[in-house]
């Protein structure tokens, strides 16, 4: 299966910037999950790749052969969306076999391709149902079939489970990653959801107005971000603006009313604006008022095996823990408590010229 490759990718729509000089490398039969809110142009490098979407400039390799002009039916690149775009008047043996039929494939090797495929997704015994007659899963099932009995080694997927419900989405994450992954084939699969991305993805791409923010391995890219706008996409996370008033081993930073708080060790000078940010997960709250900050909560979340506690801390805003459910009668409404984290667990982030605001802005 092709390794794909796209460099200095460029497009425009009037004003919008769908790929403002994109890069993207993904590795022979790799899953990547390109990882972004709606408008950052995930969508937009799917077509290019696929060749539905011309670039205004850049390039697109498979396997360092450039197809940057190849037609879409040349690159056996297929592009799944979330519609599925089934043909309702087909059975599912028809829909899977609609690809080796136009191109007049034999009888035998349709034959023996319809098998595989149906033995692939399972669904051997609905060969003969027609698409209003299965469930979601099911459908995209189908779909999946026929991209793949087309010969393609290149999966796209568009939100590809986006339509399902949440019970039967989570089921499907592991059926179509191991699906791929047994074919080997490259995907690529493009999402907004984060939990969508983690359990997944070889390697998440996040991508904003057109660009990729960070790429690396799920652990990476949600412990170890490189902006605010990662930390608190992948992973809600906290954040207290300040200045760098200590670097030896750990960070110290003050705020404007004089409250310090601790972070890990980071490449930043004494003096320099920063903002320190701490996932909801690292947070933590108690009533014994000796943590870096102090807090009224203001609203308790059920979330199932979790609870979401949100604190407001005056001049700062509001700080967000999730604690397990088992602890959600510790705190109520109105509570005075102590927010604390470990400093490991904490990151620095460069300020320079934006502002924080500007840095977690989703467009």
């Amino acid at each position: 299966m092709p390794e794909i490759r796209l460099e200095g990718i460029r497009k425009r729509y009037g004003s919008i910037k769908a790929a403002d000089d994109l890069e993207l490398s993904v590795k022979d039969g790799e899953y990547i999950c390109l990882l972004g809110p709606t408008g950052a142009g995930k969508t937009t490098a799917l077509r290019i790749i696929a060749g539905l979407t011309e670039p205004d400039s850049g390039k697109v390799f498979f396997d360092d052969h450039d197809v940057t002009d190849m037609e879409p039916e040349d690159r056996k690149a297929v592009l799944l969306s979330q519609s599925y775009s089934l043909f309702p008047h087909m059975t599912v043996a028809e829909n899977v076999l609609f690809g080796p039929n136009i191109r007049n494939w034999s009888e035998e090797a349709r034959i023996k391709t319809l098998a595989n495929m149906l033995d692939l997704v399972r669904l051997t015994r609905r060969s003969d149902a027609y698409p209003k007659e299965l469930s979601g899963g099911m459908q995209q099932r189908t779909a999946l079939a026929r991209a793949l009995a087309s010969g393609a080694e290149v999966l796209l997927l568009d939100e590809p489970l986006r339509a399902l419900d949440a019970r039967l989405r989570i089921s499907l994450r592991y059926e179509l990653r191991s699906l791929a992954k047994s074919l080997g084939i490259t995907t690529i699969h493009v999402t907004h959801d984060q939990d969508e991305a983690l359990v997944m993805a070889d390697r998440i791409a996040v991508i904003r107005n057109g660009k990729i923010q960070q790429i690396g391995t799920p652990i990476e890219v949600f412990e170890r971000p490189i902006s605010p706008f990662v930390a608190n996409f992948l992973g809600q996370s906290n954040f207290f603006q300040g200045s760098v008033t200590y670097v030896n081993g750990r960070t110290e930073v003050r705020d404007e009313q004089g409250r310090t708080v601790a972070a890990g060790t980071a490449n930043v000078e004494v003096g320099e604006r920063v903002a320190v940010g701490i996932k909801v997960g690292n947070t933590e709250i108690t009533k014994e008022h000796d943590g870096y900050l102090q807090g009224i909560v203001e609203r308790t979340l059920f979330e199932g095996r979790d609870v979401f506690v949100d604190v407001m801390v005056a001049g700062l805003g509001r700080f967000s823990s999730r604690i397990p459910a088992g602890r959600s009668g510790e705190f109520s409404v109105g509570d005075k408590v102590s927010i604390d984290w470990s400093p490991e667990k904490a990151t620095v982030f460069r300020l320079k010229d934006r502002s924080l605001d500007d840095e977690l802005r989703v467009e």
